[in-house]
């Protein structure tokens, strides 16, 4: 029984398939590069942040457009899309989705650089678990994974899920946008991206089959509007997150949601083996555990706990030394009143 549950001569294997993840590399590359000097411009202009407002302005958004360092961070992300999208027209999106996780390596690296901040046990821990799950999962899906024909069934399915999400985050950021955390705008962004990416393989899919008709272009509409809520989350995250959390959360939770529509509507998965499954949903786990303990032990996290500590602890000491020259000036009056009383006498 286990040599059938292992064996995958029956696996319809396609090496052409193997392609796309040198693009998905590259990708990840310039989307972690991007991301630095994305969270750089978003940094410049969050000094004007409302009080008490985690996400940013109307005012905010348009000065994005002035900073260099964004605007050449926005360039970068969008050839890691272009790199992207190549992947996706030669490999499996269960294949290719989740290599986004190298980024994170890279992000961690470049952002500990950048802010002199040593990363801390735990964090090394948790991205050792996110990209280690992650890597899993590629190595048993780049073998196990198919190519398989896509039905209107299933972009109908698609767009209705997107549908309501694109309601319920969309709902979420009207009304609470200024109590939100940084960990909803990634979870939301991730989410968002997950489904970007599906769309973008469906389209692409579609186009060079030549079978475009109005459910196709329905799917690209509905693309366009999840990739600009996503970016609008993406940016408000760097607003009030370390960047290396930010691609934590979307080379993770990003790959998961493609994933799992890959695997239950897609049938991407749909000659794994049974080991292969199991394999799937540990890895995943680990992933995400990983991104949690990076969001609650990231070093950058606490700063501002122990800039407002250290403030405290300032005024205190402040409020105490003031305290005690007013009590010394007091006594040092009477003192004198009382000679001068003496004196008289």
């Amino acid at each position: 029984m286990l040599g059938d549950l292992t064996d995958l001569s029956q696996v319809h294997f396609e090496p052409s398939q193997l392609i796309g993840i040198p693009f998905a590399l590259v990708g990840a590359v310039l989307m972690s590069i991007g991301a630095q000097l994305q969270h750089r411009g978003v940094g410049k202009v969050g000094d004007d942040a409302d009080e008490g407002s985690s996400s940013l302005n109307f005012k905010q958004l348009v000065a994005l457009f002035r900073r260099p360092s964004w605007l050449t961070g926005t360039l970068l992300l969008g050839g890691a899309i272009v790199f992207q999208l190549i992947s996706l027209g030669f490999s499996p999106l269960i294949v290719v989705q989740p290599i986004g996780a190298v980024a994170l390596v890279m992000t961690a690296i470049l952002n500990s650089r950048v802010s002199k901040t040593k990363l801390n046990k735990e964090s090394i821990l948790a991205i050792t678990l996110s990209v280690g799950g992650i890597g899993i999962f590629v190595s048993i899906a780049a073998f196990t994974a198919v190519n398989a024909p896509m039905t209107s069934a299933d972009l109908a399915e698609i767009l209705i899920i997107l549908l309501i999400v694109l309601a319920i985050f969309g709902a979420l950021f009207l009304f609470l946008g200024k109590h939100l955390s940084a960990l909803y705008y990634i979870v939301g962004a991730g989410v968002l991206y997950g489904f970007v990416a599906t769309l973008a393989k469906v389209v692409i899919t579609s186009i060079t089959h030549g079978a475009t008709d109005w459910l196709t272009w329905a799917c690209l509409a509905a693309l366009l509007a999840a990739t600009i809520l996503g970016a609008l989350f993406v940016q408000n995250a760097y607003s009030s997150g370390p960047p290396d959390l930010v691609i934590a959360g979307l080379t993770v939770i990003d790959p998961i949601v493609a994933v799992t529509i890959g695997i239950v509507i897609l049938d991407e998965a749909s000659q794994a083996p049974p080991w292969a499954i199991v394999a799937y949903i540990v890895a995943g786990v680990l992933a995400v555990i990983g991104v949690f303990l990076l969001a609650k032990y990231h070093p950058d996290a606490h700063e501002p706990l122990a800039e407002a500590s250290a403030e405290a602890k300032a005024g205190f000491k402040g409020a105490t030394a003031d305290s005690k020259a007013k009590v010394n000036a007091a006594a040092h009056g009477a003192k004198e009143a009382i000679k001068k009383a003496k004196s008289v006498n």
